[in-house]
């Protein structure tokens, strides 16, 4: 979440990266060639090594031995001599080591053979895309008269990180399922509020549902991007995410066709997606609460995540003694 404010950064910088360059070519020849530097660390172990978790996940100890070696080695911390817990990990990570496994790759297309995981990861796609695609009647709202740009542009990234700021406080202290519950509630009612009372509200409540309404997609976005991160397990996380991030993409992908038959296309894409957002607002309720939980290692853990967390079992009372 807090990456997410570079992005924002990013966004806010991009004008005036603009303005300097006065052509698109050259801007567009300026963001390729930023974009294209990250190549140069695409094989750099030592600013991007890979996850020891995943290569553990995967079968691959030999790789995440070497790699906790290197964190290991700037703190001076020598995890052979150290405690007894340390030196059972070296023993262990050296027996599976030695036993050279085949790595064991596993595919996204696997959640079609879970009971729990592949419905998490529908549900939080599904608000996703919606979050993409409901922002399009957010922001027409916001200059119905005259299209401008520079409001609704960097209305929207103050918006983002507002969002952001506003999930550094409350995702640890409340919980990611109540908060995704929050916004995605707010979502609906404020997209229902516009579209029921567009001819009847004065400007600025249409003005204040919009602005909160955006700020309640972004937080909702980048909360169901935490979620994916925290339910899809190990072998499959980065694919996970990558499906729920493209999502949302393709919700902002469906924006123009509100604009193919005027005003009529404008309401019926409204209609549907606050439609879909009142359908979110019951499947959230069927997604597990993440926080404080281990991430789930393999699909079999992650189909162990239920809707509320198992309660702990009281111990049973001590035996009575006979006399």
């Amino acid at each position: 979440v807090g990456a997410g404010l570079f992005s924002v950064l990013g966004t806010l910088l991009l004008p005036g990266l603009a303005l300097l360059a006065r052509d698109w070519r050259l801007l567009q020849g300026l963001s390729a060639l930023v974009t294209g530097l990250l190549l140069l660390f695409w094989g750099s172990p030592a600013l991007f090594p890979e996850s020891p978790c995943w290569l553990l996940a995967t079968g691959q100890p030999a790789r995440a031995r070497k790699i906790l070696w290197h964190f290991a080695e700037p703190g001076g911390v020598d995890p052979e001599d150290g405690s007894e817990e340390e030196s059972s990990l070296v023993t262990e990570l050296d027996m599976l080591g030695a036993q050279s496994p085949r790595p064991q790759y596993h595919s996204v297309l696997e959640l079609r053979h879970t009971r729990v995981a592949w419905r998490n990861g529908l549900i939080l796609g599904f608000s996703s895309l919606i979050c993409g695609g409901i922002r399009a009647g957010f922001l027409r709202n916001l200059a119905p008269s005259e299209p401008t740009f520079y409001w609704p542009y960097f209305l929207t990234a103050g918006l983002e990180a507002a969002a952001a700021v506003l999930l550094l406080l409350t995702g640890d202290r409340w919980g990611r399922r109540p908060v995704l519950l929050l916004g995605t509630l707010v979502l609906g009612l404020a997209s229902l509020l516009l579209l029921a009372g567009t001819q009847y509200l004065p400007g600025w409540t249409m003005l204040s549902l919009s602005v909160l309404g955006l700020l309640a997609s972004h937080a909702v976005s980048a909360l169901s991007s935490l979620f994916a991160a925290e339910v899809f397990p190990t072998v499959i996380r980065g694919a996970g995410l990558g499906l729920v991030l493209g999502a949302g993409f393709l919700g902002q992908a469906a924006a123009p066709l509100a604009d193919v038959h005027g005003r009529g296309g404008f309401f019926l894409h409204h209609v549907v997606f606050a439609s879909f957002a009142v359908l979110a607002l019951l499947c959230v309720l069927l997604l597990p609460e993440s926080r404080g939980r281990r991430l789930p290692a393999s699909l079999r853990d992650a189909d162990c995540l239920r809707g509320s967390r198992a309660r702990r079992r009281r111990p049973p009372p001590p035996p009575h003694r006979a006399g």
